[in-house]
């Protein structure tokens, strides 16, 4: 029986599977794009300040999605409830998760900090099985776990776990004053404030399309941060040099513009718990790239992570049809009786 508040087709759109190699590049894409970007703006961030960092990932990116949706003949918003729903997925997509998310990283470790943000396909999950009745079963539930567990060995200490094993324990402090201006808390805010937006993307495209829906939450999003940053801090681009001008130019483009319009398109029509789960990627590209033009190193355990994350994606994806994969195998194995 089909859902009467979901548009037929985006429910046509949504049992179209990817099956071609160029569609599964296309699924990836976004994810390879933001972690390759925040490598490339790693040598940004000790030369200028966060907002004015977040509102340069918006603004610009938002006119380009506009050029090429005004070039592709894409249909601009026509009603003020569409234009509502861009105003308030710019107010949460754009505004919030991008505020958050710099300030938090300029706030704690880039490494638990991405596995904060990356634990954002719980949220999502959850919101899509009670809003649009998407299944997540027992598999996809291990599947989210795995990838919980394997986004943590990448990004949290190797020392936490050794310690957890020896049986030493982990010894934490709390301070409500901390909390609130601690790094942790801003990037558990970007979590939730990018889960809402990636379910909200679904209200947003019935009035909208999302190409345009997504520029115009990119530049709305981004004025108030640009605002905020002329106010509150100074010296934004005066330390930045060509190749932080470079770094950032990258973000803008590819780890925003490009990654957020195939993102949020597929996310207008797709299975979302399917799709967030491949957010669990995001750290494993930046990873990857940080120890190929950075010389960074990744250790057993995050190896270990790596593999767990990928394994998680794959239950996750493959949700539906492990039971009756078992099953088969299941029945092929024979009894002890037949021996």
């Amino acid at each position: 029986m089909s859902d009467p508040s979901i548009p037929q087709d985006l429910m046509i759109e949504e049992i179209k599977k990817p099956t071609s190699p160029s569609s599964s590049l296309l699924l990836i894409a976004p994810f390879f794009l933001w972690g390759t970007a925040m490598v490339a703006m790693k040598g940004v961030l000790d030369t200028t300040t966060p907002l004015f960092m977040a509102s340069v990932r918006l603004i610009p990116a938002g006119l380009l999605v506009l050029a090429v949706g005004m070039i592709l003949g894409r249909p601009g918003p026509k009603t003020l409830t569409a234009w509502a729903w861009i105003a308030l997925f710019s107010l949460i997509d754009g505004t919030l998760f991008q505020g958050f998310l710099a300030e938090g990283l300029n706030r704690t470790g880039a490494g638990l900090g991405s596995v904060i943000i990356d634990s954002q396909p719980l949220a999502v999950a959850l919101m899509s099985s009670w809003l649009f009745g998407e299944v997540i079963g027992l598999w996809g539930w291990i599947g989210l776990a795995f990838g919980i567990l394997g986004i943590s060995l990448i990004g949290l200490p190797d020392r936490w776990f050794y310690d957890l094993i020896g049986g030493h324990g982990l010894t934490i402090s709390f301070s409500a004053a901390e909390l609130l201006n601690s790094g942790e808390l801003f990037m558990l805010l970007a979590s939730l404030s990018m889960a809402v937006g990636t379910v909200m993307i679904r209200y947003v495209c019935r009035h909208n399309d999302p190409i345009v829906a997504t520029g115009w939450h990119m530049i709305w999003g981004g004025l108030p941060l640009l605002l905020g940053s002329l106010l509150w801090e100074s010296g934004q681009w005066q330390g930045i040099t060509l190749q932080g001008w470079l770094g950032l130019s990258y973000a803008t483009v590819f780890g925003s513009a490009i990654a957020y319009g195939i993102f949020f398109y597929l996310a207008s029509s797709g299975n979302l718990t399917s799709l967030s789960s491949l957010t669990f990627l995001t750290p494993v590209f930046a990873l990857s790239f940080g120890n190929l033009f950075l010389g960074e190193s990744l250790s057993f355990l995050q190896w270990g992570g790596v593999l767990l994350t990928l394994v998680s994606i794959y239950l996750i994806n493959q949700r539906e049809k492990l039971p009756g994969l078992l099953r088969n195998l299941l029945g092929r194995v024979p009894s002890l009786e037949e021996n």
